[in-house]
C-alpha cells in the first residue's frame, strides 16, 4: 500500500469526485444516477465519468453500492432494481427503455465474481455467443478463440486442448476463459465485479497481469474490496459509502493524499 499522507480534517470537503478536461475521451458517464430496490434506495450520488483505455477501481465497504453501480452499467439490475438517471455511451442513454439490452452488452462487456463457464469445451465456451448470432465461418471463429484466449493469456495453457471441458480447469484459468469469452464479443468496456476474490494469490496475480495488458485495448472498470489490488492496477479510484461515490481521483492521489475525511478513514483501515 502506498503511504498515506496526513490529513487536514478541518478543511476536508465531504465530497470530492474528479472532473476530466475537454481533451479526456470519456467511455462512458453516469448522470443523476440513482436506484432503488424497492422503496430503499441503495444509490443515490452516483455521477462517473470513466476515460477510456484506463483502469478505474471501485471501492467500499460491503453494502456501500459500488457493485450495485457497476451492475447498473450494463442493466444488470434490470427486473431487479428501478434505476433512474443517465448512462451515457456513445452519445446514448442506455438506461433509455428503447435500447437494445442485448446489443449494448456486446459494447460493454461484464465478468462476475466467480467464474461461469458454460458445461461446454474451452473452444465452445468462447464461439457459442457468436454463433448464436450467425456467425458460421469456421476460420474466422478459430482465429477469434485464439485471439481472445491470448488478449486473456490463457491461450499456451489451453491451445493444445481446445476440446476440453472448461469444467476442468482451475478457477483461475476458468475467470481468464470467462474473460477471453467477454472480448470475444469485441467490447469497448469490460465491468469486473471482484473477479479475482475467490483466487489463491497466484491466479489473482495472473489476472491483474492480464487486465493490465486489456488496457491497452480495453476500457475497465472493476470492483474490488482489495485496496492493495486497486493500488496496484488502477488509474483511477473511486470510493463508495452508504450509496454514494464519496471520493474518485487519481489512484495514487486516493491512497496517498485524499480529500476527504471519510476517505482516509476507510483506506486507514478505520472501518470496512
Amino acid at each position: 500500500m502506498l503511504e498515506n499522507e496526513a490529513l487536514n480534517t478541518d478543511n476536508a470537503p465531504l465530497r470530492n469526485i474528479y472532473r476530466f478536461g475537454e481533451d479526456a475521451e470519456i467511455a462512458l458517464s453516469t448522470h443523476g444516477l440513482r436506484v432503488f430496490y424497492g422503496d430503499n434506495e441503495a444509490l443515490s450520488e452516483g455521477d462517473l465519468e470513466f476515460e477510456r483505455y484506463k483502469i478505474t477501481s471501485l471501492i467500499g465497504a460491503s453494502g456501500s453500492g459500488k457493485s450495485t453501480f457497476l451492475r447498473s452499467l450494463n442493466r444488470m439490475n434490470d427486473n431487479i432494481a428501478t434505476v433512474k438517471g443517465q448512462i451515457m455511451y456513445r452519445g446514448i442513454d442506455i438506461n433509455s427503455k428503447e435500447v437494445d439490452v442485448y446489443e449494448m452488452r456486446r459494447h460493454i462487456g461484464m465478468v462476475f465474481q466467480r467464474p461461469n463457464p458454460f458445461a461446454k469445451s474451452i473452444r465452445d465456451n468462447i464461439t457459442f455467443a457468436l454463433k448464436q448470432r450467425g456467425m458460421r465461418d469456421k476460420a474466422k471463429l478459430e482465429e477469434i478463440v485464439e485471439t481472445s484466449l491470448k488478449q486473456a493469456a490463457l491461450w499456451d495453457q489451453v491451445k493444445d486442448d481446445l476440446g476440453k471441458s472448461a469444467l476442468a480447469l482451475s478457477g483461475g484459468q476458468q475467470q481468464r476463459l470467462v474473460i477471453a469469452r467477454a472480448i470475444a464479443m469485441k467490447p469497448d468496456i469490460l465491468l469486473l465485479d471482484e473477479p479475482a476474490s475467490a483466487l489463491d494469490p497466484i491466479s489473482t496475480s495472473q489476472i491483474e497481469d492480464t487486465l493490465l495488458e486489456l488496457k491497452e485495448k480495453y476500457t475497465i472498470v472493476i470492483v474490488t474490496h482489495n485496496m492493495q489490488q486497486a493500488a496496484r492496477i488502477s488509474d483511477y479510484t473511486a470510493f463508495f459509502h452508504l450509496g454514494k461515490a464519496i471520493e474518485y481521483d487519481e489512484t495514487r492521489k486516493i491512497f496517498t493524499r485524499p480529500k476527504v475525511k471519510l476517505t482516509n478513514d476507510y483506506i486507514s483501515g478505520n472501518f470496512g
